[in-house]
């Protein structure tokens, strides 16, 4: 009679050599076909598992069928509340689907990022989904090496070849200026990081545009590549004096560039909502709690990664449409800043 073996891994063989079966019946027990087993023989496989402990080997099963049920994730940074709501999203479909989620931070550095995506390749993920949040182009190009189905989220450009998911930057950044004019602002200045990233760019050149259309309100760009409170100091107090006996606002074009703005007006000791506006996308927790809260275009960040991760899944499943650019809808929450 076969014992409990600590020391190495029990197989079907084993299972099947202690309940006296053949191995036939004991991988159609383990593969959900129990139907076509006796109760008798369900019996004595049961025992067998249990006495020896035996426990399937999952991913050599799925590999021998052709997938790993193992979905890739790879972050720029982690620390982006951004990023890590877009995770909720991807977690929860894969929890509802079966699939295991494997998560890769680059610390936005493509060394990083270039190991980590033939770290993915080895363990034969079936599919990823790259957050390219703060992600230069040059990075993201070199995804296009990648074999298995990929699904870019936070990115613009659909000549990569890929499908994307992300927020309607455009009608984001008009809402929340049409917002600010129906409360009579007419001088906007917008604080922006860098805009080699495509979403920050269309923010930008959307906010231009509206103002363009509406001459009555004029528009300053600011681009910091790292935000300093003590540069946004300079910056604003600067805008204040060349637009006299005008309402002003600021529009920022991420939570980090918020918190940077918020940080400033502060040190400048300027009341938000009653003597400067401040709106932006995105809506972290703080955000709300802010000398009353700030106004924010809310991104749908979890549905974003829901949307994300069953777009990719479709993909493992043999969709094989043309790439598609899905855009979600930001949500105007309005609150004591504007």
């Amino acid at each position: 009679m076969l014992k409990k073996n600590n020391k190495s891994f029990t197989t079907i063989s084993d299972v099947a050599k202690y309940a006296k079966v053949g191995k036939t019946s004991v991988s159609r027990y383990l593969n959900g076909e129990q139907d076509k087993l006796s109760e008798e023989l369900r019996e004595k496989i049961a025992q067998a598992i249990a006495h020896l402990d035996f426990r399937p080997n999952h991913s050599a099963r799925m590999l021998r069928a052709g997938h790993s049920k193992l979905i890739g994730l790879l972050l720029a940074d982690v620390t982006n509340p951004y990023s890590i709501d877009v995770l909720q999203g991807i977690e929860h479909v894969c929890r509802r689907e079966g699939y295991m989620l494997m998560v890769c931070n680059t610390d936005n550095k493509k060394d990083l990022q270039d190991s980590y995506l033939s770290l993915l390749e080895a363990h034969r993920v079936d599919g990823i989904i790259v957050n390219t949040a703060g992600m230069a182009q040059k990075q993201v190009s070199n995804l296009k090496r990648i074999s298995c189905p990929l699904v870019l989220v936070d990115r613009i450009n659909t000549s990569l070849g890929f499908d994307t998911v992300g927020l309607d930057n455009e009608a984001a950044a008009k809402e929340a200026c049409e917002h600010l004019q129906a409360q009579a602002y007419d001088s906007i200045l917008v604080v922006t990081e860098s805009i080699a990233i495509d979403p920050r760019q269309a923010r930008v050149d959307a906010i231009q545009a509206f103002t363009k259309e509406n001459d009555n309100i004029t528009c300053d760009v600011i681009e910091i590549e790292k935000m300093s409170v003590s540069l946004l100091v300079k910056v604003i107090t600067n805008f204040i004096a060349a637009h006299p006996n005008r309402k002003k606002a600021i529009f920022t074009t991420n939570g980090v560039a918020m918190m940077s703005t918020a940080k400033a007006l502060k040190q400048l000791d300027i009341r938000i909502g009653t003597q400067i506006g401040l709106i932006s996308i995105d809506d972290p927790e703080w955000a709300q709690l802010f000398e009353g809260g700030i106004t924010v275009m809310r991104q749908p960040t979890q549905l974003i990664g829901q949307t994300a991760c069953e777009r990719l899944l479709a993909r493992v499943q043999g969709n094989n449409e043309a790439p598609q650019h899905i855009k979600l809808k930001a949500e105007l929450v309005i609150r004591h800043s504007t």
